[in-house]
């Protein structure tokens, strides 16, 4: 690459048509790579990492991040699709592929002599205009909280990255999980839906928990392993002896010293214990009631031993993130002291028990009422099956997320970017001189999508393309039938995109392709570029 970068001596227009051809071929090539994965007939990829680790995806956010991009040009446009995926969590291969092709249009101006500020200006008056088509395009009329919808919605984001019988046995958990933990005028925390993972059985097998799924087990032999009707107490409090802060050294007299020092600790440590000992006996009156404490921190053997005796299943060392979730889902509130224990701050739970599984200890934490917090258990014989229904899994939270808060939907399979092509080339006609050219190539690109589409699903693009223009032209919203090839109304078939993704991917597409279409030069920068815009030596 840089063999292309001129230092000196080269004319400008030769130097800007070698940074434009440059820019130009970064963006077709990573389009090619990517345009294979849209849609759900588009086909897979394989990451070996260095170690020989082994990844099957379909999602652009994942390859975008584990690929080696060493281009410039095409690292630049892959943070744009990556922020794309942070932002709305989906669209980052239609944002790569959608830069691509505003490219690839605008080389064929660019060959005849069309300056690239005519064509950029083009793409921004195009951006404006295909944005407040968006406005009307989109539709409002539904409820965004009606099951069915976000059904849809959630299948179609996850038929894009999995086997379309897995995603239809996902979407229902994603969407279940979601209506869980929304709560009205809240936002929808994604966090209180913890995503828990198990190599074991098939994919077939992965649920929804109304409950918690802990990545742990007790630490005692003789703890019960599986109760019923359970209080449960949530704290963070440190049931063993700390060690100091600050670096300290004890010299003690004699060997009785020591042993009094020692005992004093083990009785703070026991006298924290018998609390919860004493709370438990008060509210378990009946035998059929139990009490499970769940700790942030440290639970040291002798009050394990303690609590075990009591008949109390104890587990230590959770992540502050399930002490939240715990909360949420079983009621109580989480303790950072135990003087103030009373029966008000616990929890309530049918059933807790422990699986083993290998090596690995789960507990689960089941039969909790109206709770904000959730559990999707993903099953999978393979490491890289599960890491690819995982991928898959956010991305279809965070599509429903979407349509929940943006209350609007589009209808999907290409709809939109053919009915926005032909509201442009109305608005090409009310612009006069050479920006409108400009217009077409950003109308040109919009197509990409349903060609792409018609491409990996082994259809001819242009016959594709032409059937929708013309189905469209009669007055219908259309979209692309991967299974046949033939128009068909996206709303009846429940094929719908989310408004944020199209939104924000032709904020961004066109804005990232006009940027490069004004580059003029490559240079080489120095050191002090990084960290420091001062030079190194002039500070």
């Amino acid at each position: 690459m840089l063999s292309m970068i001129k230092q000196q001596g080269a004319a400008a227009d030769s130097r800007r048509g070698q940074a434009l051809l440059l820019n130009i071929s970064a963006g077709k090539g990573l389009q090619n790579v990517l345009k294979t994965n849209l849609g759900p007939r588009g086909t897979l990829k394989m990451l070996v990492g260095g170690g020989g680790d082994i990844k099957l995806t379909k999602d652009g956010k994942v390859l975008l991040h584990e690929m080696q991009i060493q281009h410039p040009t095409a690292a630049l446009i892959a943070r744009t699709a990556t922020a794309q995926d942070d932002i709305t969590g989906d669209g980052t291969t239609t944002n790569v592929i959608t830069i691509g092709e505003l490219l690839k249009q605008s080389e064929r101006y660019l060959q005849e002599n069309i300056h690239p500020r005519i064509i950029a200006e083009g793409f921004e008056l195009a951006k404006d205009r295909c944005l407040a088509f968006l406005e009307e395009f989109k539709q409002t009329s539904q409820d965004t909280l009606d099951r069915e919808l976000l059904i849809s919605i959630a299948k179609t984001s996850l038929r894009t990255k999995l086997p379309a019988d897995l995603a239809d046995q996902l979407t229902e958990q994603v969407v279940d999980a979601l209506l869980l933990i929304h709560r009205p005028e809240q936002p929808l925390d994604l966090f209180m839906v913890e995503i828990m993972t198990m190599q074991h059985r098939t994919d077939g097998h992965s649920s929804l928990v109304k409950g918690l799924v802990l990545d742990h087990g007790t630490r005692h032999p003789d703890m019960p392993k599986k109760l019923t009707n359970c209080f449960i107490l949530t704290c963070n409090v440190s049931l063993e002896y700390e060690k100091t802060e600050v670096n300290a050294n004890f010299l003690y007299k004699d060997h009785e010293t020591r042993s009094r020092m020692i005992d004093g600790e083990h009785k703070l440590v026991a006298a924290k214990c018998r609390q919860i000992i004493e709370l438990k006996n008060h509210v378990c009156d009946t035998p059929d009631k139990n009490f499970v404490v769940i700790n942030q921190k440290g639970i040291d053997p002798i009050c394990l031993d303690m609590l075990a005796k009591a008949g109390i299943m104890g587990l230590r060392r959770a992540k502050r993130r399930n002490m939240e979730r715990l909360t949420l889902a079983c009621g109580g509130t989480a303790m950072n002291s135990l003087e103030d224990l009373t029966p008000d701050c616990l929890g309530h739970a049918d059933l807790v028990y422990e699986q083993t599984l290998g090596e690995e200890k789960y507990t689960f934490v089941e039969g909790v009422k109206n709770p904000f917090s959730c559990t999707i258990l993903i099953k999978g014989p393979t490491k890289h099956q599960i890491e690819q229904i995982k991928d898959a899994l956010r991305d279809g939270l965070r599509a429903v997320k979407n349509t929940i808060e943006d209350k609007c939907v589009v209808p999907g399979g290409g709809a939109f970017q053919i009915a926005a092509y032909a509201d442009l080339m109305k608005f090409k006609e009310t612009i006069t001189g050479r920006t409108k050219l400009g217009i077409q190539a950003f109308a040109d690109a919009l197509l990409v999508v349903p060609k792409t589409l018609a491409q990996n699903s082994g259809f001819d693009p242009m016959d594709t393309i032409i059937k929708l223009q013309e189905e469209y032209a009669k007055g219908h919203i259309v979209g692309l039938d991967v299974e046949s090839g033939e128009p068909m109304d996206p709303v009846s078939e429940g094929i719908f995109d989310q408004y944020s993704v199209l939104k924000q991917v032709y904020r961004s597409s066109p804005v990232i392709a006009s940027q490069l279409l004004l580059i003029d030069e490559i240079i080489k920068a120095g050191k002090g570029m990084r960290g420091s815009s001062v030079p190194e030596g002039q500070e």
